[in-house]
């Protein structure tokens, strides 16, 4: 048996967020819409309509357009969050991708962004990937590449769309073969979202402006890595063994990070990673969380992935004041989790 004594650590020391920007898909998806594709399964099974959002509290999600690709998401709001943060684009060094959504395994996400931007040939670009969590993830490495001096500026950047996904979600569960379980074993994918979000990241001692890193802490429980497993075309989720697992594991991490970081009180602003009312509901609780500090996205996005939570942050951005502490947290099927406090 593995026994877990603690989480990873993270400190920073000179890293901190120029900008953040997100760009909404245009295409709205209501829950009363999908109700509707479903009724006659619904109606067949013995299930009533409403749960998307009653149940998940997501009343809408968007598509893009059918010709929009993953990388060209990223892609505008990497634009975007360069446009906002004053730099020129040659001044990126690094180019971090975490989309979970690709068309393709190969090429990378970033290598087609890092095309699209016209970024310098020596920006170096990558994806990681870690489901709903790889975006923080980026923030703690571009931070580590910050501190040790390797770059000078850092570009996050996740488009995600769930339009292919819940379309053939819809086909499949429209056939008269499909049971309860099946639309049940699936509701998680129609709560996905489309939208996309980037944050260029600097040091603090060259442009004291700059939102700063403070660390943050993550923890994993990988044995329960076959609670939720998808792709494009279709993804399958114990819904209830994955709330549980990954309020277990947020509890434990929250309790050991109380250690190395003063996070029991003073946080202004908990940005969360969106996904339904129920989980952003019973998080809040088991951590004792203010929920009045936690903006939530998810009745109108959905659930968009690693884009949820610098999507959340970039809704509120104008709100935060200077000085006040910002702490982002998610939980990504695998199980993992992270958190990250940034002082404004």
């Amino acid at each position: 048996m593995l026994v877990m004594t603690g989480n990873s650590v993270f400190r920073h020391q000179h890293a901190g967020v120029l900008s953040v920007a997100s760009v909404d898909a245009p295409n709205v998806i209501t829950s009363d819409w999908i109700d509707e594709q479903l009724a006659e399964v619904y109606h067949r099974n013995g299930l009533r309509p409403g749960l998307l959002a009653g149940l998940a509290g997501i009343e809408e999600r968007r598509w893009w357009d059918e010709d929009v690709s993953f990388a060209d998401a990223a892609a505008m709001a990497g634009r975007l969050a360069i446009e906002k943060s004053g730099i020129d684009p040659s001044q990126v060094g690094v180019l971090i991708s975490t989309s979970v959504c690709k068309e393709n395994l190969e090429p990378s996400v970033a290598c087609l962004v890092h095309e699209k931007l016209q970024l310098s040939s020596a920006c170096l670009n990558f994806d990681i990937g870690n489901a709903c969590l790889g975006f923080v993830n980026a923030m703690h490495l571009a931070a580590s590449l910050l501190d040790a001096g390797s770059v000078e500026y850092a570009l996050i950047v996740d488009g995600e769309g769930s339009r292919h996904t819940q379309e053939a979600t819809l086909r499949r569960l429209r056939q008269p073969e499909s049971t309860a379980l099946d639309v049940f074993s699936e509701f998680a994918s129609l709560t996905l979202g489309s939208g996309a979000a980037a944050m260029v990241m600097t040091r603090t001692d060259r442009h004291p402006q700059a939102h700063r890193l403070v660390g943050g802490m993550a923890r994993a429980a990988t044995e329960h890595n076959s609670l939720c497993i998808g792709d494009l075309e279709r993804m399958t989720t114990d819904t209830h063994g994955l709330l549980v697992a990954g309020l277990d594991l947020a509890a434990e991490a929250w309790a050991a990070a109380l250690i190395d970081f003063n996070w029991a009180s003073g946080i202004d602003w908990y940005i969360l990673h969106q996904v339904s009312k129920v989980h952003t509901t019973m998080l809040c609780d088991r951590l004792g969380i203010d929920s009045a500090k936690a903006p939530v996205t998810f009745p109108h996005f959905g659930n968009i992935g690693p884009a949820a939570i610098p999507i959340t942050l970039a809704s509120v951005q104008e709100k935060i004041q200077p000085g006040q502490r910002v702490l982002c947290m998610g939980i990504g099927s695998g199980l993992n989790t992270s958190a990250l406090e940034i002082v404004w």
